[in-house]
């Protein structure tokens, strides 16, 4: 039963172990994006149950109630032509970027427009019905000083899929980076859960509270002159929100010029902090074809380690 703003239906035995955002798309006929909305406020029962997360599969044949008034229409980003998109790869499915420092992914607080997500919309206007839609076609992100290639999905299949090896620690992430000091061994694992600082709410910490969190690091050269320093070849394991960041300072070893995390001093200044994707790989959501993306540090960090010895 169908009428302007609610949608009465039975979930067939074949849709048992799909996606509940993918079973109220097709019984409505509205994107996963909104789909996904409409879980997220409320506004999906199975069986008089109210459904949570769109993520979950269904685990047997139901009754669906989808009420479609619940949700106010949503204003994501506005498209912005003026924002260049420094892509290094574009195929249907799949765009990867090589983000330049001082690059904003997405709106948030304090940038509403100018950020990658506004370029892209306007370059590619199909991606407003992919993935989150504040954040449309965005499967990973880097920090706004942090350089370097990520990947951006254009459809809905090449989100759930990039998402999936992430969730599966499949793809390769390399970063490059400078630190403080001179770690005790020469490669190492820090493993501590990341959340939310309980003292700073715009930090994150290592906290018990937090999310699972492991990066990997090689000591590929140490300098003494002019200040003693290391740079470090990090791979992550998990993407939590300034990962590299906070692991590194948590073991002693900040990275040069991270204002927030105690790496910026004035024996060695730095714009921003000397952190970069170097190297991307995943699987192609589609052909199944590894793919593999590099790039070469930035002029800004290049010049920096040159003054090194």
């Amino acid at each position: 039963m169908t009428d302007a703003r609610r949608v009465v239906a039975e979930v067939p035995e074949s849709l048992v172990g799909e996606r509940i955002d993918r079973i109220v798309a097709m019984v409505t006929d509205v994107s996963r994006t909104e789909a996904a909305r409409l879980v997220a406020a409320g506004a999906v029962r199975l069986d008089g149950v109210v459904a949570t997360r769109g993520a979950d599969r269904l685990t047997a044949a139901a009754g669906i109630t989808v009420e479609l008034g619940a949700v106010p229409e949503h204003v994501g980003p506005e498209p912005d032509p003026s924002v260049e998109i420094p892509s290094v790869f574009v195929d249907e499915h799949v765009i990867v970027i090589d983000k330049p420092a001082d690059m904003v992914i997405h709106p948030g607080a304090g940038h509403t427009s100018g950020t990658l997500a506004n370029g892209l919309l306007a370059a590619y206007p199909e991606i407003a019905q992919v993935g989150d839609p504040d954040r449309p076609g965005i499967v990973h992100r880097l920090d706004r000083g942090t350089s370097g290639v990520l990947m951006v999905a254009r459809t809905q299949l090449a989100y759930d899929s990039l998402v999936e090896q992430l969730a599966a620690r499949s793809v390769d992430r390399q970063y490059r980076t400078l630190v403080w000091g001179h770690p005790e061994s020469p490669r190492g694992v820090v493993d501590a859960p990341i959340g939310r600082s309980p003292k700073h709410p715009t930090k994150m910490a290592i906290t018990e509270k937090g999310k699972p969190a492991r990066t990997r690091y090689e000591v590929e050269a140490t300098f003494q002159d002019p200040v003693a320093v290391s740079e470090l070849v990090c791979k992550l394991e998990t993407g939590r929100t300034h990962q590299i960041r906070v692991h590194m300072a948590a073991i002693g070893h900040a990275v040069v010029g991270d204002e927030r995390y105690r790496g910026a001093r004035q024996s060695l200044p730095m714009p921003r902090p000397f952190l970069h994707a170097e190297r991307l790989g995943f699987d192609h959501p589609v052909t199944g074809e590894r793919l593999e993306f590099t790039s070469a540090l930035p002029a800004d960090l290049a010049a920096v380690r040159a003054r090194l010895s």
